[in-house]
């Protein structure tokens, strides 16, 4: 493992300069015989282990300040940085990422609601390397937060706070908890929880639960019997737990999709790694169109995945009030997607990814096992598609309707060249529901419109060599838009009941409309000049991939393939992650991380 090039990253950086330092510092996970090579990952996971040093690593360089806001001498500027270092070590460790996302988990309220007392204790102790954790869930009633039996009771200053929460992440090495309680006569309360503080004897932990993947993370429970805390020790308001738990949430919903492009990127790197290497009948077996078919693919679900997931992450600086949906959009779909594309490699890699050697270290078999989690916690596919469809009808009474002020939001969501504007943690900022705020569903009309002009024969934007791009464009969004107004058009007249399963088969619907929408707006804020074409490519290629999740058997253009996969083969030994900066014209791409080939 190399030192980062200036010894830690400087507290202001761009998200790429962060993580262009992060990529060299942690180096290639295929051939590093650091904690964070594949082949020391392998070893101890067996173990049920963390490499010996992997945490320590990362908070040398830094990460663990990327917990804390900017404002309290953390270096949290935007969410669009958490989620880009936290896809760098997810690629190569998912288990510590889980870790430090657990810990962002358990203080996100204190950001939000804490006084400032609250707010400096918990920094200056994040920042010596203390770890959080969010303490809501019970045995006997998980997701269920009304049925919460915790309790908090007043006790002249005091507060006796009684009762057990498990599963927790970071229960155990965690101290801080974060914890879900129900003040007699005043309501559910979250109340902010010092170990270190506690009497002897007035909590215990639970012994780690064994999982089928994040092995060596700490998932175990704690118990409170009769633990004094300060009155003051609620966060926010006395009663108002439930909300602050529902608002808190749409922050890591939204950063789990970090988690899952990571993964995409490990497996899909392994799998074209090996598609090339592996001959059969005479030539590499990525020749055959099954496995073409299967690596293209997969390759087109991370570009989904990214597009649909940068623009949520940027709205918690931009526009948080609009987080309440697209958080649990992004946390259905991205997980989902990340699913079939370890599936699709699992294919490529065929016998190989049943070994747990050879091929990457054996570490294909962890990173199935890990990403398994990715749909379960932070609420499950079905809680997220009902958050989802219990918004929709709102949605969609305006979603052929543009709103005031949407271009300047869109902008700034969408626009690579900018990073994020700086977050400055405000709860109140944070909604429950976003009625009819959705710039993106929105936006689909006067985005469909400037597509048209801009790939007009006069603009100079298509390939003059190639002018049946624009035309086929033109066919694959007359196909989404022609089922896109009779799927809306519908939930606004006839509502479905938002528990009923076509209420969710609806809701997984409109994601996908919503990531055809982040995919034409990522192309046209970043299309670079007018000066010479821009790639038409890969918007044709993400458009027909998501129009096959409606209308099976739609067929990806053969003409736009070959440049495709051009680029997608150069990005497995360019620098760092794949991700749509490959595809993005010169001007508009961030900067890649320089390291070295094959990171």
């Amino acid at each position: 493992m190399s030192q980062p090039s200036s010894g830690r990253p400087p507290v202001v950086a761009t998200v790429a300069e962060t993580v262009a330092d992060l990529e060299r510092f942690l180096g290639d996970p295929l051939t590093s015989d650091g904690p964070f090579g594949y082949a020391a990952v392998v070893e101890h996971e067996e173990r049920g282990e963390l490499p010996p040093g992997a945490v320590a690593a990362v908070r040398e360089w830094g990460f663990h300040a990327y917990m804390v806001p900017r404002e309290l001498g953390g270096r949290l500027g935007s969410l669009e940085e958490v989620f880009a270092v936290t896809r760098s070590v997810a690629r190569r460790n998912l288990t510590v990422a889980v870790m430090f996302g657990s810990a962002l988990l358990g203080v996100n309220p204190v950001w939000l609601w804490g006084s400032e007392e609250q707010r400096r204790r918990v920094a200056d102790g994040l920042l010596s390397g203390e770890l959080a954790c969010f303490a809501v869930s019970e045995p006997d009633h998980g997701s269920d937060l009304q049925a919460n039996e915790t309790t908090a009771v007043a006790d002249g200053d005091e507060l006796v706070l009684t009762g057990g929460k498990w599963p927790v992440g970071n229960a155990t090495r965690g101290r801080f908890v974060t914890v879900y309680a129900q003040l007699p006569g005043r309501g559910q309360s979250l109340i902010l929880v010092d170990k270190s503080q506690l009497a002897e004897g007035s909590w215990t932990n639970r012994p780690f639960v064994r999982t089928l993947g994040l092995r060596g993370h700490d998932l175990s429970g704690v118990d409170f019997h009769g633990a004094r805390v300060p009155a003051d020790a609620v966060l926010g308001r006395r009663g108002a737990g439930l909300v602050e738990v529902l608002k808190a949430l749409q922050i890591t919903r939204t950063a789990i999709g970090a988690l899952s492009l990571g993964t995409m990127d490990a497996a899909l790197r392994i799998g074209l790694r090996h598609a090339q290497d592996r001959v059969l009948y005479g030539a590499p077996i990525r020749e055959l169109p099954v496995i073409r078919e299967l690596l293209t693919g997969a390759h087109l679900d991370l570009l989904i995945a990214e597009c649909t997931a940068l623009p949520a992450a940027r709205a918690l600086s931009v526009a948080p009030s609009r987080m309440s949906l697209w958080s649990s959009v992004v946390k259905y779909l991205v997980p989902v997607l990340g699913e079939e594309v370890v599936l699709d490699m699992g294919r490529v890699l065929g016998a190989r990814g049943y070994l747990a050697e050879g091929v990457a270290s054996g570490v294909f078999q962890k990173l199935q096992r890990d990403h398994a989690i990715a749909s379960i916690f932070e609420g499950t596919t079905h809680v997220n598609l009902h958050a989802i469809a219990s918004q929709l009808p709102k949605v969609a009474t305006v979603a052929d309707r543009s709103g005031p002020g949407g271009a300047e939001i869109l902008a700034a969501l969408f626009d690579r060249i900018r990073d994020a504007p700086e977050w400055h943690p405000d709860g109140n900022r944070l909604q429950l529901t976003n009625a009819t705020e959705d710039e993106i569903t929105r936006g689909w009309g006067d985005a469909v419109a400037e597509l048209a002009r801009l790939t007009g024969s006069d603009t100079g934007i298509p390939d003059p060599g190639r002018p049946a791009d624009a035309e086929e464009l033109a066919a694959t969004v007359a196909a989404f838009g022609a089922r896109r107004t009779a799927f809306y058009h519908r939930i606004a007249t006839s509502p479905p009941d938002p528990a009923s399963t076509r209420a969710q088969r609806d809701a997984a619907e409109h994601c996908v409309h919503h990531a055809a929408a982040c995919c034409v707006l990522s192309w046209l804020h970043n299309r670079g000049g007018q000066d010479r074409p821009a790639d038409l490519g890969w918007l044709i290629l993400t458009l027909q991939r998501l129009l096959g999740r409606l209308e099976p058997g739609t067929e990806l253009s053969p003409a736009q393939l070959p440049r495709f996969e051009e680029v997608m083969t150069a990005g497995l030994d360019a620098p760092g992650y794949f991700g749509l900066a490959s595809f993005l014209p010169a001007d508009t791409a961030p900067i890649a991380p320089p390291s070295r080939a094959g990171v």
